[in-house]
């Protein structure tokens, strides 16, 4: 683990591999680990650097303060790119993480050359609606508030259960191993800035003005807003390419690790 002093706050970061640098973000409740399961194959043949975004592991956040917001996460990961100094670089973000990169692919295209979206999490405005999946909050986003008075009330374990059925079905929770679960719960206090993070619903503009080669990738057993809003912005992100990892749900690096980095290397080195 290395860090890289980033508008006031030490990111810390995984450093693997040689070649061209591959940026990724973790989404909701991840942080640097989240990548393992594609460090070995991506590292092949990229630089693979892994960042742990603003009060995430390894930090332990009590959830006190007013930095945990969807533009400071996105100033960050920018300010991030520029530290590395490696010129433009290939931006890879899943779920939260996704909406994030994004936003820095709309904010500075001039950082990046390649951007992977990996289930983009979010909502859709009513620009999007007649694409496919209509306007409004999601499943999911509607039962934060319910996990964050679990977490405040100190049972971890029944946040996590309630947000990780809802992503990946009833059950999944239990039998997730050991080290996910414990990587969830050592990010379960970010879900409390997670409702006041002002995140902006994606419009038809703002995908329309991606200008940099796009893939966005999905589970093919993936269900409810996390299946249409990548496949409803790949409908307005000008030339996008898309991927469906078959039997695989939102984290579907970890599903299928040798899929996805087969799918991800296979755009990178177009």
């Amino acid at each position: 683990m290395q860090t890289l002093p980033v508008n006031g706050y030490d990111i810390a970061y995984l450093d693997v591999g040689q070649g061209p640098p591959l940026v990724c973000v973790h989404g909701t409740l991840g942080d640097f680990r989240t990548w393992y399961p594609v460090l070995g194959p991506l590292s092949k043949k990229h630089r693979v650097i892994s960042l742990s975004l603003r009060h995430f592991f390894p930090e332990h956040w009590d959830g006190v303060g007013d930095d945990y917001l969807m533009a400071q996460h996105v100033a960050d990961v920018i300010g991030f790119i520029e530290q590395l100094k490696l010129g433009p670089v290939d931006l890879m973000g899943h779920s939260r993480g996704g909406h994030i990169a994004f936003r820095v692919a709309e904010q500075r295209p001039d950082l990046l050359r390649k951007l992977v979206l990996a289930e983009p999490g979010g909502d859709l405005d009513a620009t999007l609606s007649s694409a496919g999946a209509g306007p409004g909050s999601s499943a999911i986003a509607a039962r934060i508030p319910a996990a964050v008075e679990k977490v405040k009330a100190g049972d971890i374990d029944g946040a996590l259960d309630l947000i990780v059925d809802m992503i990946d079905g009833e059950g999944t929770w239990k039998r997730l191993p050991a080290a996910p679960k414990q990587q969830l719960r050592d990010n379960a206090y970010t879900l409390i800035g997670q409702v006041g993070e002002k995140r902006r619903p994606f419009s038809r503009s703002e995908a329309e003005s991606i200008g940099m080669p796009t893939l966005l990738i999905g589970g093919g057993d993936t269900q409810g807003s996390l299946a249409q809003i990548w496949r409803v912005l790949a409908q307005h992100i000008p030339g996008a390419r898309t991927a469906v990892i078959p039997g695989a749900r939102h984290w579907i690096f970890d599903q299928a690790p040798q899929e996805y980095s087969e799918a991800v290397m296979e755009f990178l080195g177009a």
